[in-house]
Protein backbone atom coordinates (compact mmCIF):
# COMPACT_ATOMS: atom_id res chain seq x y z
CA UNK A 1 0.00 0.00 0.00
CA UNK A 2 1.08 3.38 -0.91
CA UNK A 3 2.14 6.19 1.57
CA UNK A 4 -0.31 8.86 1.85
CA UNK A 5 0.00 12.45 0.79
CA UNK A 6 0.67 14.27 4.08
CA UNK A 7 -0.30 18.15 4.38
CA UNK A 8 0.34 20.31 7.39
CA UNK A 9 -1.72 22.65 8.36
CA UNK A 10 -2.72 25.25 11.59
CA UNK A 11 -6.77 24.41 10.89
CA UNK A 12 -8.56 21.86 8.88
CA UNK A 13 -11.94 23.31 8.19
CA UNK A 14 -14.23 20.16 7.39
CA UNK A 15 -17.00 21.34 5.39
CA UNK A 16 -17.28 23.73 2.18
CA UNK A 17 -20.88 24.67 2.60
CA UNK A 18 -21.65 28.66 4.20
CA UNK A 19 -20.31 27.73 7.69
CA UNK A 20 -17.14 26.20 6.71
CA UNK A 21 -16.00 28.25 4.22
CA UNK A 22 -16.55 31.59 6.51
CA UNK A 23 -14.75 29.80 8.59
CA UNK A 24 -11.87 29.86 6.26
CA UNK A 25 -12.43 33.50 4.76
CA UNK A 26 -12.17 34.32 8.26
CA UNK A 27 -9.02 32.56 9.02
CA UNK A 28 -7.89 33.66 5.77
CA UNK A 29 -8.02 37.32 6.92
CA UNK A 30 -6.19 36.64 10.09
CA UNK A 31 -3.19 34.89 8.27
CA UNK A 32 -3.95 31.23 9.18
CA UNK A 33 -2.48 28.51 7.23
CA UNK A 34 -5.77 26.32 6.33
CA UNK A 35 -7.13 23.50 4.67
CA UNK A 36 -10.88 23.78 3.60
CA UNK A 37 -11.61 19.80 3.28
CA UNK A 38 -14.74 18.49 1.22
CA UNK A 39 -16.42 15.51 -0.22
CA UNK A 40 -17.96 17.31 -3.08
CA UNK A 41 -16.15 19.59 -5.97
CA UNK A 42 -19.49 21.40 -7.10
CA UNK A 43 -22.32 23.78 -5.11
CA UNK A 44 -25.30 21.99 -5.22
CA UNK A 45 -27.28 24.12 -7.50
CA UNK A 46 -30.85 24.83 -6.01
CA UNK A 47 -31.72 27.40 -3.03
CA UNK A 48 -31.55 25.92 0.38
CA UNK A 49 -31.18 28.11 3.11
CA UNK A 50 -33.00 31.46 1.73
CA UNK A 51 -32.81 34.02 5.17
CA UNK A 52 -29.76 36.11 6.72
CA UNK A 53 -30.65 38.75 9.09
CA UNK A 54 -28.70 41.31 10.51
CA UNK A 55 -26.03 40.19 12.46
CA UNK A 56 -25.18 37.53 9.75
CA UNK A 57 -24.54 40.47 7.41
CA UNK A 58 -22.29 41.92 9.71
CA UNK A 59 -20.07 39.00 9.87
CA UNK A 60 -19.77 38.72 5.90
CA UNK A 61 -18.97 42.83 6.71
CA UNK A 62 -16.02 41.15 8.42
CA UNK A 63 -14.72 39.73 5.79
CA UNK A 64 -15.34 41.97 2.89
CA UNK A 65 -18.51 40.19 1.15
CA UNK A 66 -21.29 41.75 2.40
CA UNK A 67 -21.71 43.91 -0.95
CA UNK A 68 -21.64 40.49 -3.09
CA UNK A 69 -24.13 39.07 -1.15
CA UNK A 70 -26.10 41.88 -0.93
CA UNK A 71 -26.14 42.02 -5.02
CA UNK A 72 -27.83 38.59 -5.00
CA UNK A 73 -30.52 39.27 -2.13
CA UNK A 74 -33.97 40.90 -1.70
CA UNK A 75 -33.68 43.58 1.19
CA UNK A 76 -36.09 43.81 4.33
CA UNK A 77 -38.28 41.19 2.74
CA UNK A 78 -41.95 41.14 4.97
CA UNK A 79 -42.68 38.10 7.43
CA UNK A 80 -46.36 37.84 7.17
CA UNK A 81 -48.62 35.55 9.33
CA UNK A 82 -51.67 34.64 7.97
CA UNK A 83 -54.67 33.60 10.24
CA UNK A 84 -57.02 29.53 9.15
CA UNK A 85 -59.32 32.09 6.81
CA UNK A 86 -56.45 33.69 5.10
CA UNK A 87 -56.45 37.22 6.92
CA UNK A 88 -53.17 38.33 7.90
CA UNK A 89 -52.59 38.35 11.08
CA UNK A 90 -49.27 39.82 11.53
CA UNK A 91 -46.91 42.53 8.86
CA UNK A 92 -43.62 42.27 10.45
CA UNK A 93 -41.13 44.74 8.83
CA UNK A 94 -38.56 45.38 11.44
CA UNK A 95 -36.87 48.86 11.03
CA UNK A 96 -34.26 49.02 12.78
CA UNK A 97 -30.80 48.63 11.60
CA UNK A 98 -28.66 48.58 15.19
CA UNK A 99 -26.26 46.38 13.58
CA UNK A 100 -26.15 48.41 10.76
CA UNK A 101 -28.04 45.90 8.50
CA UNK A 102 -31.74 45.15 7.52
CA UNK A 103 -33.11 42.34 9.45
CA UNK A 104 -34.75 40.18 6.93
CA UNK A 105 -33.24 39.51 4.11
CA UNK A 106 -33.96 36.91 1.27
CA UNK A 107 -31.20 35.12 -0.79
CA UNK A 108 -30.02 31.86 -2.56
CA UNK A 109 -27.40 29.43 -0.68
CA UNK A 110 -25.82 28.44 -3.91
CA UNK A 111 -24.71 32.38 -4.81
CA UNK A 112 -23.85 32.75 -0.85
CA UNK A 113 -21.56 29.79 -1.38
CA UNK A 114 -19.79 30.54 -4.47
CA UNK A 115 -19.25 34.13 -3.16
CA UNK A 116 -17.76 32.81 -0.16
CA UNK A 117 -15.38 30.31 -2.05
CA UNK A 118 -14.37 32.89 -4.57
CA UNK A 119 -13.86 34.83 -1.13
CA UNK A 120 -10.65 32.17 -0.42
CA UNK A 121 -9.01 32.85 -3.49
CA UNK A 122 -7.92 36.73 -1.93
CA UNK A 123 -5.78 33.91 0.60
CA UNK A 124 -3.01 31.90 -0.54
CA UNK A 125 -2.53 30.77 2.63
CA UNK A 126 -6.15 28.70 2.40
CA UNK A 127 -5.95 26.08 0.37
CA UNK A 128 -9.44 24.16 -0.39
CA UNK A 129 -9.11 20.11 -0.83
CA UNK A 130 -12.53 19.53 -2.78
CA UNK A 131 -13.68 16.36 -3.82
CA UNK A 132 -11.58 14.64 -0.59
CA UNK A 133 -14.05 12.76 1.70
CA UNK A 134 -12.83 12.49 5.72
CA UNK A 135 -13.06 9.05 6.53
CA UNK A 136 -11.56 8.83 10.14
CA UNK A 137 -9.84 11.83 12.79
CA UNK A 138 -8.18 11.49 15.62
CA UNK A 139 -6.42 13.64 18.06
CA UNK A 140 -3.60 13.78 21.15
CA UNK A 141 -2.07 16.60 22.80
CA UNK A 142 0.08 17.57 20.18
CA UNK A 143 -2.54 17.80 16.78
CA UNK A 144 -5.45 16.18 14.89
CA UNK A 145 -4.75 14.01 12.19
CA UNK A 146 -7.66 13.22 9.36
CA UNK A 147 -7.41 10.45 7.26
CA UNK A 148 -9.00 11.40 3.85
CA UNK A 149 -9.63 10.13 0.45
CA UNK A 150 -9.07 12.03 -2.28
CA UNK A 151 -10.95 12.16 -5.78
CA UNK A 152 -9.31 9.36 -7.31
CA UNK A 153 -8.97 7.02 -3.96
CA UNK A 154 -5.44 8.48 -3.21
CA UNK A 155 -4.80 8.66 0.82
CA UNK A 156 -3.85 11.49 2.47
CA UNK A 157 -3.34 12.19 5.51
CA UNK A 158 -3.72 15.97 7.29
CA UNK A 159 -2.15 16.73 10.29
CA UNK A 160 -4.09 20.29 12.05
CA UNK A 161 -3.29 21.90 15.06
CA UNK A 162 -6.62 22.35 15.12
CA UNK A 163 -9.78 20.87 13.08
CA UNK A 164 -13.37 23.19 12.95
CA UNK A 165 -16.13 20.02 11.95
CA UNK A 166 -18.46 21.94 9.51
CA UNK A 167 -19.59 18.71 7.63
CA UNK A 168 -23.80 19.15 8.64
CA UNK A 169 -26.35 17.40 10.42
CA UNK A 170 -25.21 13.64 9.86
CA UNK A 171 -21.47 14.83 10.83
CA UNK A 172 -18.99 12.49 10.72
CA UNK A 173 -16.86 14.38 13.08
CA UNK A 174 -19.22 14.78 15.88
CA UNK A 175 -20.11 10.92 15.50
CA UNK A 176 -16.48 9.77 15.54
CA UNK A 177 -15.92 11.67 18.66
CA UNK A 178 -19.56 10.19 20.38
CA UNK A 179 -21.02 13.78 21.17
CA UNK A 180 -25.05 13.12 21.50
CA UNK A 181 -27.04 15.62 19.48
CA UNK A 182 -29.69 15.75 21.58
CA UNK A 183 -33.25 16.78 21.41
CA UNK A 184 -35.98 15.87 19.12
CA UNK A 185 -37.02 14.94 15.60
CA UNK A 186 -40.26 15.79 14.68
CA UNK A 187 -43.09 13.66 13.75
CA UNK A 188 -44.00 15.32 11.09
CA UNK A 189 -42.54 15.67 7.71
CA UNK A 190 -42.41 18.55 4.91
CA UNK A 191 -43.10 18.90 1.05
CA UNK A 192 -40.61 21.58 -0.37
CA UNK A 193 -41.07 22.68 -4.03
CA UNK A 194 -39.54 25.37 -5.89
CA UNK A 195 -39.98 26.98 -9.23
CA UNK A 196 -38.23 28.84 -11.21
CA UNK A 197 -41.07 31.15 -12.85
CA UNK A 198 -42.86 32.78 -10.54
CA UNK A 199 -46.76 33.06 -11.13
CA UNK A 200 -47.46 34.94 -8.23
CA UNK A 201 -46.64 39.12 -6.98
CA UNK A 202 -46.17 38.26 -3.42
CA UNK A 203 -42.92 39.97 -2.15
CA UNK A 204 -42.82 38.52 1.10
CA UNK A 205 -42.48 35.31 3.66
CA UNK A 206 -46.26 33.57 4.38
CA UNK A 207 -46.46 31.72 7.35
CA UNK A 208 -50.27 30.33 6.38
CA UNK A 209 -51.74 28.90 9.21
CA UNK A 210 -54.01 26.96 7.57
CA UNK A 211 -55.37 23.71 9.05
CA UNK A 212 -56.62 21.94 6.12
CA UNK A 213 -52.64 22.08 4.81
CA UNK A 214 -50.19 24.20 6.79
CA UNK A 215 -47.87 25.62 4.30
CA UNK A 216 -45.20 28.46 4.09
CA UNK A 217 -44.58 30.44 0.70
CA UNK A 218 -41.21 32.28 -0.37
CA UNK A 219 -40.47 34.74 -2.71
CA UNK A 220 -37.09 34.38 -3.77
CA UNK A 221 -34.54 36.03 -6.14
CA UNK A 222 -34.54 36.27 -9.48
CA UNK A 223 -37.91 34.83 -9.66
CA UNK A 224 -37.89 31.90 -8.09
CA UNK A 225 -40.30 31.02 -5.46
CA UNK A 226 -40.49 28.38 -2.68
CA UNK A 227 -43.60 26.31 -1.02
CA UNK A 228 -43.06 24.11 2.11
CA UNK A 229 -46.73 21.52 2.85
CA UNK A 230 -47.03 19.71 5.82
CA UNK A 231 -47.54 16.15 5.39
CA UNK A 232 -50.21 14.32 7.20
CA UNK A 233 -50.08 11.28 8.98
CA UNK A 234 -50.61 8.17 6.65
CA UNK A 235 -49.15 10.03 3.21
CA UNK A 236 -46.42 8.67 1.70
CA UNK A 237 -43.53 11.10 1.54
CA UNK A 238 -41.98 9.77 -1.97
CA UNK A 239 -45.39 9.02 -3.65
CA UNK A 240 -45.80 13.21 -2.76
CA UNK A 241 -42.58 14.30 -4.63
CA UNK A 242 -44.38 12.49 -7.84
CA UNK A 243 -45.45 15.13 -10.32
CA UNK A 244 -49.46 14.84 -10.40
CA UNK A 245 -48.75 15.22 -6.69
CA UNK A 246 -46.65 17.86 -6.45
CA UNK A 247 -48.91 20.03 -8.93
CA UNK A 248 -52.08 18.72 -6.73
CA UNK A 249 -50.35 20.49 -3.83
CA UNK A 250 -49.77 23.51 -5.52
CA UNK A 251 -53.66 23.83 -7.00
CA UNK A 252 -55.25 26.90 -4.95
CA UNK A 253 -52.01 28.35 -4.96
CA UNK A 254 -51.55 29.16 -8.49
CA UNK A 255 -53.10 29.70 -11.53
CA UNK A 256 -52.02 26.63 -13.28
CA UNK A 257 -49.84 24.18 -11.71
CA UNK A 258 -49.07 22.74 -15.22
CA UNK A 259 -46.99 26.13 -16.09
CA UNK A 260 -44.62 26.13 -13.82
CA UNK A 261 -40.94 24.40 -14.00
CA UNK A 262 -40.34 22.92 -11.07
CA UNK A 263 -36.46 22.65 -9.80
CA UNK A 264 -36.61 20.62 -6.65
CA UNK A 265 -38.89 19.01 -4.67
CA UNK A 266 -38.00 17.29 -1.33
CA UNK A 267 -39.34 15.54 1.71
CA UNK A 268 -37.65 16.92 4.63
CA UNK A 269 -37.46 15.80 8.39
CA UNK A 270 -37.28 18.69 10.71
CA UNK A 271 -35.22 18.01 13.76
CA UNK A 272 -34.90 20.08 17.35
CA UNK A 273 -31.34 19.29 18.54
CA UNK A 274 -27.78 20.48 19.75
CA UNK A 275 -24.89 18.60 20.11
CA UNK A 276 -24.12 18.12 24.03
CA UNK A 277 -21.12 19.97 23.47
CA UNK A 278 -19.08 21.84 20.84
CA UNK A 279 -15.71 21.93 22.13
CA UNK A 280 -13.78 18.63 22.24
CA UNK A 281 -10.01 18.43 22.58
CA UNK A 282 -8.53 20.14 19.39
CA UNK A 283 -11.91 19.83 17.23
CA UNK A 284 -14.88 22.23 17.52
CA UNK A 285 -18.44 22.07 15.84
CA UNK A 286 -20.16 24.29 13.94
CA UNK A 287 -23.01 24.84 12.10
CA UNK A 288 -25.58 21.67 11.72
CA UNK A 289 -23.04 19.48 12.98
CA UNK A 290 -23.79 21.41 16.27
CA UNK A 291 -27.40 22.29 15.89
CA UNK A 292 -30.32 21.35 13.83
CA UNK A 293 -33.48 23.28 14.18
CA UNK A 294 -37.23 23.56 11.94
CA UNK A 295 -36.43 26.38 9.31
CA UNK A 296 -39.55 28.90 10.42
CA UNK A 297 -37.26 31.76 12.15
CA UNK A 298 -34.99 31.35 9.03
CA UNK A 299 -31.84 31.08 11.54
CA UNK A 300 -30.57 27.30 10.89
CA UNK A 301 -27.26 29.09 8.52
CA UNK A 302 -27.64 32.32 10.65
CA UNK A 303 -26.87 30.26 13.61
CA UNK A 304 -23.80 28.77 11.76
CA UNK A 305 -22.38 32.02 10.98
CA UNK A 306 -22.75 33.48 14.47
CA UNK A 307 -20.63 30.16 15.54
CA UNK A 308 -18.07 30.65 12.98
CA UNK A 309 -17.57 34.07 13.47
CA UNK A 310 -17.46 33.27 17.26
CA UNK A 311 -14.78 30.38 17.09
CA UNK A 312 -12.28 32.22 13.70
CA UNK A 313 -11.67 34.80 16.06
CA UNK A 314 -10.59 32.64 18.95
CA UNK A 315 -8.57 29.85 16.83
CA UNK A 316 -6.78 32.22 15.22
CA UNK A 317 -5.53 34.15 18.00
CA UNK A 318 -4.25 30.91 19.81
CA UNK A 319 -2.46 29.55 16.38
CA UNK A 320 -0.64 32.82 16.10
CA UNK A 321 0.59 33.35 19.90
CA UNK A 322 -2.12 36.07 20.53
CA UNK A 323 -4.19 34.13 23.35
CA UNK A 324 -4.15 30.73 25.42
CA UNK A 325 -5.55 27.88 23.88
CA UNK A 326 -7.99 27.61 26.82
CA UNK A 327 -9.98 30.30 25.25
CA UNK A 328 -11.48 28.00 23.21
CA UNK A 329 -13.76 26.38 25.87
CA UNK A 330 -15.80 29.74 25.74
CA UNK A 331 -16.69 28.66 22.28
CA UNK A 332 -19.14 26.17 23.87
CA UNK A 333 -19.78 28.49 26.58
CA UNK A 334 -20.50 31.50 24.74
CA UNK A 335 -22.74 29.52 21.87
CA UNK A 336 -24.20 26.20 22.97
CA UNK A 337 -26.96 28.07 25.05
CA UNK A 338 -27.98 30.41 21.80
CA UNK A 339 -28.46 28.01 19.60
CA UNK A 340 -30.51 26.41 22.44
CA UNK A 341 -32.75 29.43 22.63
CA UNK A 342 -32.89 29.98 18.49
CA UNK A 343 -33.94 26.16 18.30
CA UNK A 344 -36.91 27.37 20.80
CA UNK A 345 -37.25 30.34 18.64
CA UNK A 346 -37.87 27.70 15.71
CA UNK A 347 -40.08 25.04 17.47
CA UNK A 348 -42.66 28.23 18.88
CA UNK A 349 -43.08 29.34 15.52
CA UNK A 350 -43.71 25.88 14.26
CA UNK A 351 -46.30 25.42 16.85
CA UNK A 352 -47.91 28.76 15.43
CA UNK A 353 -48.03 27.37 11.91
CA UNK A 354 -49.03 23.65 13.02
CA UNK A 355 -52.52 23.07 14.34
CA UNK A 356 -54.18 21.07 12.06
CA UNK A 357 -57.89 21.03 14.27
CA UNK A 358 -59.60 23.83 12.85
CA UNK A 359 -60.43 24.57 16.46
CA UNK A 360 -57.15 25.14 17.45
CA UNK A 361 -56.75 27.64 15.15
CA UNK A 362 -59.14 30.02 15.38
CA UNK A 363 -58.18 29.74 19.18
CA UNK A 364 -54.57 30.89 17.62
CA UNK A 365 -55.67 33.50 15.91
CA UNK A 366 -57.83 34.83 18.48
CA UNK A 367 -55.04 35.11 20.75
CA UNK A 368 -52.79 36.86 18.37
CA UNK A 369 -55.15 39.51 17.48
CA UNK A 370 -55.96 39.89 21.22
CA UNK A 371 -52.04 40.37 21.98
CA UNK A 372 -51.46 42.76 19.57
CA UNK A 373 -54.06 45.33 19.87
CA UNK A 374 -51.40 46.52 22.69
CA UNK A 375 -49.11 48.87 20.98
CA UNK A 376 -45.87 47.71 22.99
CA UNK A 377 -47.00 43.73 22.09
CA UNK A 378 -47.79 44.91 17.84
CA UNK A 379 -44.52 46.79 17.91
CA UNK A 380 -42.76 44.02 19.83
CA UNK A 381 -43.63 41.61 16.84
CA UNK A 382 -43.89 43.87 13.79
CA UNK A 383 -40.08 44.85 14.78
CA UNK A 384 -38.97 41.79 15.51
CA UNK A 385 -37.89 42.00 19.14
CA UNK A 386 -38.94 38.23 19.77
CA UNK A 387 -35.68 37.48 17.77
CA UNK A 388 -33.27 36.29 21.05
CA UNK A 389 -30.07 38.27 19.79
CA UNK A 390 -27.05 36.17 21.63
CA UNK A 391 -26.11 38.20 25.11
CA UNK A 392 -22.76 36.04 26.95
CA UNK A 393 -22.80 36.02 30.57
CA UNK A 394 -19.35 34.03 30.49
CA UNK A 395 -16.72 33.91 28.70
CA UNK A 396 -14.45 36.41 27.01
CA UNK A 397 -16.01 39.59 28.96
CA UNK A 398 -15.38 41.54 32.23
CA UNK A 399 -17.63 41.72 34.42
CA UNK A 400 -18.14 43.85 37.69
CA UNK A 401 -17.19 41.17 40.38
CA UNK A 402 -18.64 38.45 38.29
CA UNK A 403 -21.72 39.58 38.23
CA UNK A 404 -24.18 39.85 35.23
CA UNK A 405 -26.91 42.72 35.11
CA UNK A 406 -29.46 42.84 32.96
CA UNK A 407 -29.23 46.15 31.60
CA UNK A 408 -25.47 45.75 31.15
CA UNK A 409 -24.11 45.71 27.09
CA UNK A 410 -21.30 43.70 27.95
CA UNK A 411 -21.80 40.03 26.13
CA UNK A 412 -24.11 41.97 23.45
CA UNK A 413 -23.41 42.89 19.80
CA UNK A 414 -22.18 46.68 19.77
CA UNK A 415 -24.54 48.71 17.84
CA UNK A 416 -22.51 50.15 14.57
CA UNK A 417 -23.88 53.33 13.62
CA UNK A 418 -22.45 55.88 10.86
CA UNK A 419 -19.15 57.69 11.76
CA UNK A 420 -16.83 59.92 9.71
CA UNK A 421 -13.43 59.65 9.37
CA UNK A 422 -10.81 62.05 8.37
CA UNK A 423 -10.74 61.85 4.65
CA UNK A 424 -14.63 63.39 5.53
CA UNK A 425 -15.64 59.72 4.54
CA UNK A 426 -18.79 58.19 6.33
CA UNK A 427 -18.78 54.72 6.90
CA UNK A 428 -20.07 52.04 9.42
CA UNK A 429 -17.81 51.88 12.57
CA UNK A 430 -16.99 48.23 12.15
CA UNK A 431 -14.62 50.03 8.91
CA UNK A 432 -12.87 51.71 11.55
CA UNK A 433 -12.47 49.10 13.97
CA UNK A 434 -9.85 46.90 11.94
CA UNK A 435 -9.52 43.00 12.34
CA UNK A 436 -9.04 42.23 15.87
CA UNK A 437 -9.64 44.30 19.19
CA UNK A 438 -10.67 47.84 19.22
CA UNK A 439 -10.34 50.20 22.13
CA UNK A 440 -13.42 52.86 21.50
CA UNK A 441 -13.38 55.87 23.65
CA UNK A 442 -15.72 58.36 23.16
CA UNK A 443 -14.54 61.84 24.09
CA UNK A 444 -11.67 60.49 25.20
CA UNK A 445 -8.87 58.93 23.63
CA UNK A 446 -7.84 55.05 24.58
CA UNK A 447 -4.67 55.57 24.52
CA UNK A 448 -3.75 58.41 26.80
CA UNK A 449 -5.25 56.40 29.98
CA UNK A 450 -2.83 53.38 29.25
CA UNK A 451 0.17 53.03 31.14
CA UNK A 452 3.31 51.02 28.76
CA UNK A 453 2.44 47.67 30.06
CA UNK A 454 -1.05 48.08 28.68
CA UNK A 455 -0.04 49.62 25.65
CA UNK A 456 2.17 46.55 24.97
CA UNK A 457 -0.07 43.79 26.16
CA UNK A 458 -2.71 45.62 23.37
CA UNK A 459 -0.56 46.05 21.14
CA UNK A 460 0.48 42.23 21.13
CA UNK A 461 -2.91 41.31 20.03
CA UNK A 462 -3.47 43.70 17.50
CA UNK A 463 -5.92 46.18 18.96
CA UNK A 464 -7.26 49.53 17.32
CA UNK A 465 -7.62 52.85 19.27
CA UNK A 466 -10.68 54.53 18.64
CA UNK A 467 -11.15 57.96 19.46
CA UNK A 468 -14.78 59.26 18.69
CA UNK A 469 -16.02 62.53 19.15
CA UNK A 470 -19.11 64.47 18.58
CA UNK A 471 -20.14 65.84 15.00
CA UNK A 472 -19.26 69.07 13.89
CA UNK A 473 -17.57 69.93 17.79
CA UNK A 474 -16.93 73.32 18.77
CA UNK A 475 -13.66 72.79 17.26
CA UNK A 476 -11.95 73.45 14.17
CA UNK A 477 -11.99 70.89 11.52
CA UNK A 478 -8.39 70.53 11.24
CA UNK A 479 -8.41 69.64 15.41
CA UNK A 480 -11.16 67.46 15.04
CA UNK A 481 -9.30 65.16 12.39
CA UNK A 482 -5.58 65.26 14.28
CA UNK A 483 -4.71 62.90 16.97
CA UNK A 484 -1.26 63.44 19.20
CA UNK A 485 -1.38 59.39 19.32
CA UNK A 486 -1.88 56.27 17.49
CA UNK A 487 -5.32 56.61 18.27
CA UNK A 488 -7.98 56.69 15.25
CA UNK A 489 -10.25 59.77 15.56
CA UNK A 490 -13.87 59.22 14.13
CA UNK A 491 -16.90 61.36 14.09
CA UNK A 492 -20.07 60.53 15.79
CA UNK A 493 -21.93 61.17 12.61
CA UNK A 494 -25.63 60.64 14.21
CA UNK A 495 -24.95 61.33 17.58
CA UNK A 496 -25.96 57.25 18.23
CA UNK A 497 -22.91 56.65 20.37
CA UNK A 498 -23.08 59.12 22.14
CA UNK A 499 -26.72 58.20 23.63
CA UNK A 500 -25.45 54.65 23.98
CA UNK A 501 -22.83 55.63 25.88
CA UNK A 502 -24.59 57.65 27.96
CA UNK A 503 -27.13 55.21 28.99
CA UNK A 504 -24.75 52.93 29.64
CA UNK A 505 -22.32 55.28 31.68
CA UNK A 506 -19.18 54.11 30.55
CA UNK A 507 -16.61 55.83 27.99
CA UNK A 508 -14.32 53.48 27.12
CA UNK A 509 -15.81 50.19 25.24
CA UNK A 510 -13.36 47.14 25.04
CA UNK A 511 -14.69 45.20 21.81
CA UNK A 512 -13.92 42.40 20.02
CA UNK A 513 -12.66 40.91 16.58
CA UNK A 514 -16.68 39.30 16.61
CA UNK A 515 -17.91 42.84 17.30
CA UNK A 516 -19.13 41.65 21.28
CA UNK A 517 -18.86 43.92 23.83
CA UNK A 518 -16.02 42.66 26.13
CA UNK A 519 -16.01 45.25 28.60
CA UNK A 520 -17.16 48.81 29.66
CA UNK A 521 -15.16 51.00 31.81
CA UNK A 522 -14.07 54.36 32.68
CA UNK A 523 -10.53 56.05 31.67
CA UNK A 524 -9.83 56.06 35.69
CA UNK A 525 -10.20 52.19 35.79
CA UNK A 526 -9.20 51.32 32.19
CA UNK A 527 -5.48 49.82 33.16
CA UNK A 528 -7.20 47.69 36.19
CA UNK A 529 -9.33 46.23 33.00
CA UNK A 530 -6.34 45.76 30.81
CA UNK A 531 -4.23 43.50 33.76
CA UNK A 532 -7.69 41.06 34.00
CA UNK A 533 -8.31 41.17 30.37
CA UNK A 534 -4.48 40.23 29.92
CA UNK A 535 -4.56 37.29 32.65
CA UNK A 536 -8.18 36.32 30.35
CA UNK A 537 -6.62 35.73 27.18
CA UNK A 538 -2.91 36.15 26.65
CA UNK A 539 -0.58 33.03 26.71
CA UNK A 540 1.70 33.89 29.14
CA UNK A 541 -0.36 34.67 32.06
CA UNK A 542 -2.23 31.36 34.00
CA UNK A 543 -5.06 32.79 35.75
CA UNK A 544 -8.29 30.76 35.26
CA UNK A 545 -11.11 32.78 33.52
CA UNK A 546 -13.12 32.55 37.24
CA UNK A 547 -10.12 34.62 38.50
CA UNK A 548 -9.86 37.26 35.65
CA UNK A 549 -12.59 39.50 36.89
CA UNK A 550 -12.64 39.81 40.36
CA UNK A 551 -12.61 43.06 41.45
CA UNK A 552 -12.46 44.59 38.35
CA UNK A 553 -13.49 47.97 38.55
CA UNK A 554 -16.32 49.02 35.61
CA UNK A 555 -18.46 51.25 34.58
CA UNK A 556 -20.92 52.40 37.65
CA UNK A 557 -23.52 51.58 35.03
CA UNK A 558 -22.56 47.66 35.33
CA UNK A 559 -22.48 48.22 39.38
CA UNK A 560 -24.65 45.58 41.21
Amino acid sequence: MTEPVEHRTQVAVVGAGPVGATVANYLGLYGVRTLLIDRSEEIVDYPRAVGMDDECLRSFQGIGLADEMLADMIQNVPLRMFAANGVCLADIRPETKEYGWPRRNIFMQQLAERTLRAGLQRYPHVRPLLGHELIRVEQDGTEARLHVTGPQGERVLVHAEYVVAADGGRSTVREQLGIPLSGDTHPRKWVVIECDNDPLDAPYTGLHGDPRRPYVCLDLPYNYRRWEFMLFPGEDAEAMLRPEKVRELLTGHVPDPTALNIIRARVYTHHSRVADRFVDGRICLVGDAAHLMPPWAGQGMNTGIRDATNVAWKLAAVVTGRAHPRILATYDTERREHARTMVKLSDALGRFLSPTSPTVARARDTLLRGLTVAPSVRDWVIQMRFKPVPRYSEGIMLHRHGTVRKSSPTGRMLIQPRVEIAEGRVLPLDETLGEWFALIGYGTDPLVHLDAGSRAFWDRIGTRYITVVESRSGRSRTERRTSMTDSVTVEDVDGTLRDWFAQHQGTVAVVRPDRYLAALTDPRDLAAVSDAFERLVAPSRSAEFKDAWRSVPVAEGEAS
